[in-house]
C-alpha cells in the first residue's frame, strides 16, 4: 500500500501535493516542462549556430566576441534568478509559506549555476583581451563576492536546524545578498577597471547580426533558466514531502510503541 504524502506544513491555501505518493513518486515532468525543455534545446543550438558560425567578428576583439553570446545572458539570468530569491525570501517572512521557501533556494542554485559561468566565460574573454585569465577588476571581484555570498546562503539552508529557523535565517541572508547584485551591475561606473562599461545603451552600435545573436542567447538562457527552475522545485517540494512522511511514520512507530509497553504495563 503506498503512503499519501501530506502537505508540508506552511504550503500556501489551496497547494496540492505534487505527487499523490511520496515514497515512490514519479519523474517531475510534464507536458509543459517537456516542451519547455525542448525549446530551450532548439534555442541553444540556434544560439551556438548564429554564436559560432554565422555572426561576424568585431572589429577589434574578433572572435573573442563570441564569449559575449553566452556571458551577457548568463549576467541576466544571474540577476533574474537572485532577484527572485530576494522576492520569494520576501515572501516568505511575510506569509511563512513552504512554496516560497523552495522557491528562493530553487532560484538561488540557479543563479550561483550561471553566476560560475559569467566568472569562467570573463575568465576566457580576459585571456586575449587583457593578456590574462584574470585581474582583480570592481566588477570581477564583486562578481567573486556575489558568487561566494549566495554558496554561503547554500549552505545556509543546509544547516541541521529546526527547518522553521533555517529558513528564516535563508531568507534573511537572501534578501541581504541581493544588494550585492546592485554593487556588481554599478561596479564599472563607482569604480574605474579593466572592465568594459555598460554594453547595451541608448548609443549602442552594433551589427544587426550581432545584437540579434545576443537576444537568441538571452531567450535561450532564460527558457533553459525556466525549465531547470521547475524541475528544481518540484524535487525540493517532493523531498520536503518524503521528509514530511517519514517524520509522520516515526511519529506513529513511537505511538504505537509506547502503546504497546503501556498495555504491557497494565496486563502485568
Amino acid at each position: 500500500m503506498s503512503t499519501t504524502a501530506a502537505e508540508p506544513t506552511g504550503a500556501e491555501p489551496g497547494d496540492k501535493p505534487l505527487v499523490a505518493s511520496a515514497v515512490n513518486p514519479p519523474h517531475t515532468g510534464s507536458v509543459a516542462t517537456r516542451r519547455l525543455g525542448v525549446a530551450a534545446i532548439v534555442l541553444l543550438a540556434l544560439t551556438l549556430l548564429f554564436g559560432l558560425v554565422l555572426s561576424p567578428p568585431e572589429v577589434s576583439q574578433r572572435d573573442a566576441v563570441r564569449l559575449m553570446y553566452l556571458h551577457l545572458p548568463s549576467i541576466a539570468v544571474t540577476y533574474l534568478a537572485f532577484l527572485t530569491t530576494a522576492v520569494g525570501s520576501a515572501l516568505y517572512l511575510r506569509k511563512g509559506s513552504v512554496y516560497w521557501d523552495l522557491v528562493a533556494g530553487a532560484a538561488a542554485e540557479i543563479g550561483v549555476l550561471f553566476c560560475s559561468f559569467v566568472l569562467v566565460t570573463g575568465s576566457l574573454w580576459g585571456k586575449p583581451t587583457w593578456g590574462v585569465y584574470w585581474q582583480w577588476d570592481a566588477r570581477l571581484t564583486s562578481t567573486t563576492v556575489l558568487f561566494v555570498m549566495y554558496l554561503g546562503y547554500l549552505a545556509v539552508r543546509r544547516l541541521e536546524l529546526p527547518p522553521e529557523v533555517r529558513s528564516r535565517r535563508a531568507a534573511v541572508l537572501g534578501i541581504v545578498s541581493f544588494g550585492n547584485v546592485i554593487i556588481v551591475h554599478y561596479s564599472v561606473k563607482w569604480w574605474r577597471g579593466l572592465h568594459q562599461g555598460q554594453t547595451f545603451g541608448a548609443d549602442t552600435k552594433m551589427d544587426g547580426l550581432m545584437l540579434f545573436t545576443v537576444f537568441l542567447g538571452l531567450m535561450s538562457f532564460l527558457v533553459l533558466a525556466a525549465w531547470l527552475l521547475i524541475h528544481r522545485f518540484r524535487v525540493s517540494w517532493l523531498a520536503r514531502e518524503v521528509e514530511q512522511v517519514g517524520l509522520a511514520q516515526a511519529l506513529a512507530e513511537r505511538r504505537a510503541e509506547t502503546d504497546a509497553t503501556g498495555l504491557v504495563g497494565r496486563s502485568r
